[in-house]
């Protein structure tokens, strides 16, 4: 008799969310997909109250759950992976810092959460480290689609907007000039194979770095300029002409005078 009500104690102690098996007693489960820097990571919570809405931000290391409850006592379980939130933990509810109880391993962490209050309530968990060892997914944007319609993105970046003259310039040339003609359709689809491959990383940094930003406004503000050039070309023949003559002006002005300044110099030493 004593061995089969030790029975119902066992399984409990063995299915405890001791370390991260959730406890069905707290009611809602609800899988989080959390996206960040091009990865998605799944925290799993259980509770008796609703989650509405989430976020995560990775500068101050902090998960937010956005939660309505009808009730006054609430708890909650959370699995959170390790390779997105760990380390030391500091909770808020409501902006309050509240204590809670965590453990975890290697892998996971598994916080209870235990507040009171019922109706909008706010959770803040904040850990000391987040994203350890996980490297950042550059996702390529596919603008350089016929149907798309979007932009250059160095040049949006340089000039700070789609709307920017020199950025509806070049969407215009490419529209209405390029992709008219068979020659232009054949020549921005091969280019964008090159152009996509590493703009969106360099429309990154130019946006983190405003002197990198000038450095290469000065660099292609000139080039854009000569490119205006390109919206007399209504036919196949003139878009390859005029395409041409735009290349030989680059050159010279990117190559051709640097090595005339170059050669001069060194005359006069």
């Amino acid at each position: 008799m004593k061995i089969i009500l030790l029975i119902p104690l066992l399984l409990v102690l063995i299915i405890s969310p001791a370390f991260g098996q959730l406890s069905d007693a707290t009611g809602l489960v609800k899988r989080i997909d959390v996206d960040v820097i091009g990865h998605t990571f799944e925290v799993v919570t259980t509770s008796n109250f609703d989650l509405s809405d989430h976020e995560f931000d990775k500068d101050e290391k902090r998960l937010t759950f956005f939660v309505n409850s009808g009730l006054e006592n609430n708890l909650g379980e959370v699995i959170i992976p390790s390779e997105l939130l760990s380390g030391n933990f500091t909770f808020y509810i409501n902006d309050l810092e509240s204590t809670q109880k965590v453990k975890s391993n290697g892998d996971i962490s598994f916080v209870t959460l235990v507040f009171n209050g019922t109706g909008n309530n706010k959770i803040d968990i904040i850990g000391t480290d987040a994203l350890v060892g996980v490297e950042e997914v550059f996702e390529i944007i596919e603008e350089h689609e016929a149907d798309n319609g979007g932009g250059c993105l160095i040049a949006t970046a340089t000039y700070g907007s789609e709307m920017a003259t020199e950025v509806q310039q070049l969407r215009e040339i490419r529209d209405n000039q390029l992709l008219n003609t068979v020659s232009g359709t054949s020549f921005i689809n091969s280019f964008n194979d090159v152009y996509y491959s590493f703009s969106p990383i360099i429309a990154d940094y130019e946006r983190e770095n405003p002197v990198f930003q000038e450095m290469v406004k000065l660099a292609i503000t000139p080039m854009i300029s000569s490119l205006s050039i390109m919206s007399m070309a209504e036919t196949d023949s003139e878009v390859i002409s005029l395409g041409i003559g735009i290349i030989l002006l680059n050159l010279g002005m990117y190559l051709g005078v640097p090595i005339v300044a170059i050669i001069g110099i060194k005359k006069r030493n």
